[in-house]
């Protein structure tokens, strides 16, 4: 651990390593690098080319390689001015490390409560203080292949029983209906938490995930049971394992897939091959319903910065406050695939596709965030080791949910449900 520790330190202190920063330089620090890129450099650029005090050296970072490395250069380098980070249970503990600096004055002075949705502003306050600034908002849903779904004349599924139907229409066609990039773990999660949020409902979704219910509770084994039917028919592609997110966004685009379960930044990804548009090459629609009785709940991450509390506050805050304007908030949408959580974007440019979704998200009777964001990151962990594990040997499932109770258990204390 100590070796690890050292080697994320000179990685991290090699990145701002230039020279003496004046009070006019503010670093930061992100997670969009790679296939998640897209929008950043524009939306840096927007800053930089209007502001005469100061200017902002970004530095990005493999995702996830961000996740510990933020924190051990909080806890034991030189950390950047700002950082981006996911708003929700991980925000807050990092509230709770004190590695984040709370921010009222800014949220005050620029009046953001009128600028963004009560949800959205909520994301970004805890214990009556705001700590962050929203700069992205993403939504889970299923990204298709046009192409695939028209030759065999199916349309998006609506219900449950639709898509099963369409993925057994696709699976004896030769096709692999479903591709999930499982690689890094976190895609998975998204099975879970639909096919709890969409049958169990969002209720008894938060209970589980504050630690009052049990993994072993009726609700969560018919989640995985339904999972495991999908995964023993053969409706996923083979290679969850190996590929990453972006692996199965190309499997899709290949047409080796029909569909994927993924947040709208397959949007920006796509956007780098011209050719394959949305609209007329891929479309988008929300995970099916199951029952009835459940609201169609929108889930997806919302990508904040947050002020390190030994970084430039007054230069932080600036840069901050100029981000969640409109302008550079339309520019990392443009290149994110993200929607701007700036109630004051323009939508002009986002196309039929893009706004229905922006109409879902915004009609939605509640934003619940995604499973690792939702629960405190010791039960990430645990969380994801489980589907993981289910992944690799879906019929194992009850004993697996038995362990994963018991590490639960522990983890949140005496406050956790033992059993039904």
């Amino acid at each position: 651990m100590r070796f690890v520790r050292q080697a994320i330190l000179a990685l991290l202190m090699a990145l701002f390593a230039a020279p003496p920063a004046s009070g006019a330089e503010i670093t930061l620090l992100h997670y969009w690098t790679g296939s998640l890129a897209g929008g950043v450099a524009q939306m840096v650029e927007s800053y930089n080319a209007t502001s005469s005090g100061s200017h902002i050296v970004a530095q990005g970072m493999e995702h996830e390689s961000f996740k510990p490395g933020i924190k051990s250069m909080l806890a034991w380098g030189s950390p950047p001015d700002i950082y981006s980070y996911w708003a929700g249970a991980r925000l807050r503990s990092m509230v709770d490390a004190g590695h984040a600096a709370a921010i009222d004055e800014l949220w005050e002075g620029h009046a953001l409560d009128r600028l963004f949705s009560p949800s959205v502003a909520q994301a970004c306050k805890y214990d009556g203080k705001y700590y962050a600034v929203p700069v992205t908002q993403h939504v889970v849903g299923f990204f298709y292949n046009k192409a695939v779904f028209s030759k065999l004349g199916i349309a998006p599924p609506a219900t449950w029983e639709q898509f099963l139907a369409a993925c057994e229409r696709i699976n004896k066609a030769g096709v692999s209906p479903i591709a999930l990039g499982a690689r890094e773990l976190w895609p998975a999660q998204y099975w879970f938490d639909q096919l709890l949020l969409r049958a169990a409902g969002p209720e008894y979704r938060q209970r589980l995930m504050e630690g009052k219910q049990s993994y072993t509770d009726a609700e969560v084994k018919a989640a995985f049971a339904e999972w495991g039917r999908l995964l023993q028919s053969g409706y996923f592609h083979p290679n969850h394992a190996a590929w990453d997110w972006a692996g199965a966004a190309d499997a899709v685009r290949k047409g080796q897939a029909a569909m994927t379960l993924m947040g709208t930044w397959i949007i920006g990804y796509y956007g780098i091959e011209p050719s394959w548009r949305m609209g007329k090459d891929y479309g988008f629609f929300p995970f099916p319903a199951m029952n009835p009785d459940v609201p169609q709940v929108c889930s997806g991450p919302i990508d904040v910065l947050v002020l390190t509390p030994k970084g430039k506050r007054e230069g932080g805050m600036q840069a901050m406050g100029f981000f969640a304007s409109v302008l550079p908030q339309e520019a990392m949408c443009r290149g994110s695939g993200a929607f701007a959580p700036n109630l004051f974007a323009s939508v002009a440019d986002l196309g039929p596709e893009r706004l229905a979704i922006l109409k879902m998200i915004r009609s939605a009777p509640m934003w619940v965030f995604p499973y690792d964001l939702a629960v405190p990151p010791a039960v990430a962990d645990i969380g994801l080791g489980l589907f993981g594990a289910f992944l690799r040997n879906p019929g194992n499932s009850d004993a697996l949910l038995e362990g994963t109770q018991q590490k639960m258990a522990a983890t949140y204390g005496e406050g956790l449900r033992q059993g039904n």
